[in-house]
Protein backbone atom coordinates (compact mmCIF):
# COMPACT_ATOMS: atom_id res chain seq x y z
CA UNK A 1 0.00 0.00 0.00
CA UNK A 2 1.56 3.23 -0.95
CA UNK A 3 1.26 6.53 0.58
CA UNK A 4 -0.70 9.52 -0.49
CA UNK A 5 0.77 12.25 -1.98
CA UNK A 6 0.28 14.49 1.10
CA UNK A 7 1.78 12.16 3.56
CA UNK A 8 4.87 11.37 1.61
CA UNK A 9 5.26 15.31 1.24
CA UNK A 10 5.07 15.98 5.00
CA UNK A 11 7.20 12.87 5.13
CA UNK A 12 10.20 14.04 2.84
CA UNK A 13 9.71 18.07 3.24
CA UNK A 14 11.42 18.23 7.04
CA UNK A 15 14.09 16.54 5.72
CA UNK A 16 15.03 18.50 2.69
CA UNK A 17 14.31 22.00 4.74
CA UNK A 18 17.02 21.10 7.23
CA UNK A 19 19.56 19.42 4.34
CA UNK A 20 19.16 15.99 6.27
CA UNK A 21 20.52 17.47 9.15
CA UNK A 22 18.40 16.43 12.75
CA UNK A 23 20.81 18.84 14.80
CA UNK A 24 22.91 21.73 14.87
CA UNK A 25 25.57 23.44 16.89
CA UNK A 26 23.14 25.11 18.68
CA UNK A 27 20.01 23.47 18.06
CA UNK A 28 18.93 22.42 21.30
CA UNK A 29 16.62 25.60 21.80
CA UNK A 30 14.48 25.52 24.83
CA UNK A 31 10.85 25.31 23.23
CA UNK A 32 9.93 28.52 25.50
CA UNK A 33 12.67 30.47 23.82
CA UNK A 34 11.96 33.80 22.18
CA UNK A 35 12.52 34.64 19.24
CA UNK A 36 13.29 38.33 17.68
CA UNK A 37 14.42 39.75 14.19
CA UNK A 38 17.85 41.54 14.77
CA UNK A 39 17.14 45.00 13.57
CA UNK A 40 18.69 45.32 9.70
CA UNK A 41 18.69 41.57 9.45
CA UNK A 42 19.05 41.73 6.06
CA UNK A 43 17.33 41.50 3.06
CA UNK A 44 14.84 38.36 4.09
CA UNK A 45 13.99 37.91 0.32
CA UNK A 46 16.68 35.89 -0.59
CA UNK A 47 15.87 33.20 2.47
CA UNK A 48 13.87 30.16 1.99
CA UNK A 49 10.11 30.09 2.24
CA UNK A 50 10.40 28.45 5.98
CA UNK A 51 13.15 31.19 7.26
CA UNK A 52 10.90 34.00 5.87
CA UNK A 53 8.02 32.82 7.33
CA UNK A 54 10.18 32.43 10.75
CA UNK A 55 11.44 36.35 9.87
CA UNK A 56 7.67 37.57 9.39
CA UNK A 57 6.37 36.17 12.23
CA UNK A 58 9.28 37.23 14.95
CA UNK A 59 8.77 40.60 13.30
CA UNK A 60 5.81 41.62 14.32
CA UNK A 61 6.68 40.55 18.38
CA UNK A 62 8.62 37.99 20.11
CA UNK A 63 7.65 34.62 19.45
CA UNK A 64 8.44 31.08 21.12
CA UNK A 65 10.21 28.18 19.01
CA UNK A 66 7.17 26.07 20.15
CA UNK A 67 4.55 28.69 18.71
CA UNK A 68 6.47 28.96 15.46
CA UNK A 69 6.40 24.87 15.39
CA UNK A 70 2.36 25.52 15.23
CA UNK A 71 2.34 28.47 13.13
CA UNK A 72 4.60 27.06 10.35
CA UNK A 73 3.02 23.17 10.85
CA UNK A 74 6.83 21.98 11.37
CA UNK A 75 8.25 19.20 13.60
CA UNK A 76 9.93 21.31 16.54
CA UNK A 77 13.25 19.95 15.76
CA UNK A 78 12.83 20.94 12.40
CA UNK A 79 12.20 24.75 13.74
CA UNK A 80 14.80 24.23 16.24
CA UNK A 81 17.68 23.97 13.51
CA UNK A 82 16.64 26.81 11.07
CA UNK A 83 15.53 29.50 14.17
CA UNK A 84 19.49 28.14 15.22
CA UNK A 85 20.67 28.64 11.53
CA UNK A 86 18.68 32.33 11.35
CA UNK A 87 20.81 32.95 15.06
CA UNK A 88 23.94 32.05 13.49
CA UNK A 89 23.51 34.31 10.37
CA UNK A 90 22.47 37.20 12.53
CA UNK A 91 18.64 37.27 11.15
CA UNK A 92 17.47 37.10 14.46
CA UNK A 93 17.93 37.02 18.29
CA UNK A 94 17.12 34.45 20.66
CA UNK A 95 16.04 34.98 24.61
CA UNK A 96 16.14 31.73 26.45
CA UNK A 97 14.83 31.40 30.33
CA UNK A 98 17.58 28.46 30.49
CA UNK A 99 20.98 29.33 31.51
CA UNK A 100 23.31 28.90 28.81
CA UNK A 101 25.75 27.37 31.02
CA UNK A 102 23.42 24.76 31.96
CA UNK A 103 22.33 23.33 28.40
CA UNK A 104 25.85 22.48 27.92
CA UNK A 105 26.36 20.97 31.04
CA UNK A 106 28.72 23.58 32.60
CA UNK A 107 28.06 25.10 36.28
CA UNK A 108 25.54 27.47 36.38
CA UNK A 109 26.73 31.18 36.08
CA UNK A 110 24.61 32.80 39.03
CA UNK A 111 26.39 33.18 41.74
CA UNK A 112 24.82 32.03 45.42
CA UNK A 113 24.79 35.34 46.86
CA UNK A 114 22.18 36.39 43.93
CA UNK A 115 19.72 32.82 44.45
CA UNK A 116 19.91 33.92 48.35
CA UNK A 117 18.82 36.91 47.41
CA UNK A 118 16.16 36.23 45.26
CA UNK A 119 14.61 33.36 47.51
CA UNK A 120 14.31 36.65 50.19
CA UNK A 121 12.88 39.02 47.68
CA UNK A 122 10.26 35.90 46.87
CA UNK A 123 9.60 35.42 50.70
CA UNK A 124 9.14 38.77 51.54
CA UNK A 125 6.19 38.43 49.00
Amino acid sequence: MSQAPEEETRTVRPYAVTGGRVKSASSNLPLEALVEVVPNAGDINRLPPEKRAIMQHASRSYVSVIELSALLHLPIGVVRIIVADLADQNFVRVHSTTAVGARTGQAPTLSLSVLESVLNGISAL
